[in-house]
């Protein structure tokens, strides 16, 4: 299969194809992905509280960002490669997040950088775009929100030139507004849906790999969480009783 680029997005969006993407933290999970044949593998400052424990994606550093970015760097080769931006840098000044985007892309072997929060930043979004770096430009629907002004703060970003639009908690009406007003493709996480032109998943939820999904009622395609736990007795159970382990 061949390289997924931004053309090939867009030219998904206008096709009617939707796009898979899938949030990823290590090398494994990242070449399973991309067997797969997901068009996206973003790498989510989630994984600061999934898979170290911090209380918030806020503590996350740009140094961390990059280590992970890495990592899932060297387990993919087709899919798009997206990496988020920590909104710790993003809260400090266009130059430095123009810098920090750079290390992302050049170190962390980013093919784009997301911004949460990005409907509050377009002048990052513009000087980033302009410094040659592709920008994934994330927003989200709040209580009260009208449709017509988040699809303002869409319209907004493709004008400042986000290649794509992650829409958090879009719901039906809001999304599908939001999605029909700009040519750019816009993904859903969280409360996103088929009236999107794609969808945004962490693997590890998709999985029930988290020790949540142990008791967890969401919706998953396995749940290795009680694989997990069974193996792991049945290990306690030889090394308890023993037996040789080959």
């Amino acid at each position: 299969m061949d390289k997924v680029t931004i053309p090939t997005l867009q030219e998904m969006k206008r096709a009617g194809r939707k796009i898979v993407g899938v949030v990823a933290w290590d090398y494994q999970i990242a070449q399973i992905a991309d067997r797969v044949g997901v068009e996206i593998i973003s790498v989510g400052d989630s994984v600061g509280v999934n898979l170290w424990g911090h209380s918030n994606p806020s503590e996350i550093t740009l140094e961390e960002m990059i280590v992970v970015c890495k990592a899932v760097r060297r387990g993919t080769r087709r899919a798009l490669v997206s990496c988020d931006f920590p909104s710790r840098v993003l809260a400090q000044n266009i130059e430095s997040s123009v810098r920090a985007a750079t290390r992302l892309v050049d170190e962390g072997g980013a093919d784009m950088v997301k911004l949460d929060g990005a409907a509050d930043a377009a002048e990052t979004v513009t000087a980033i775009v302009r410094a040659g770096l592709p920008v994934f430009a994330q927003f989200e629907r709040k209580t009260g929100d009208a449709s017509s002004m988040l699809v303002d703060n869409a319209k907004r970003l493709e004008a400042a030139g986000a290649a794509l639009i992650d829409f958090k908690h879009s719901g039906q009406e809001a999304g599908s507004a939001v999605a029909n007003a700009v040519s750019i493709p816009v993904l859903g996480g969280l409360g996103g849906g088929p009236w999107l032109d794609g969808r945004l998943r962490m693997a590890h939820a998709a999985i029930g790999y988290a020790a949540t999904g142990l008791d967890s009622g969401l919706k998953t395609y396995a749940n290795v969480a009680r694989i997990t736990l069974d193996a792991l007795n049945g290990y306690a159970d030889d090394v308890r009783s023993g037996r040789q382990i080959l």
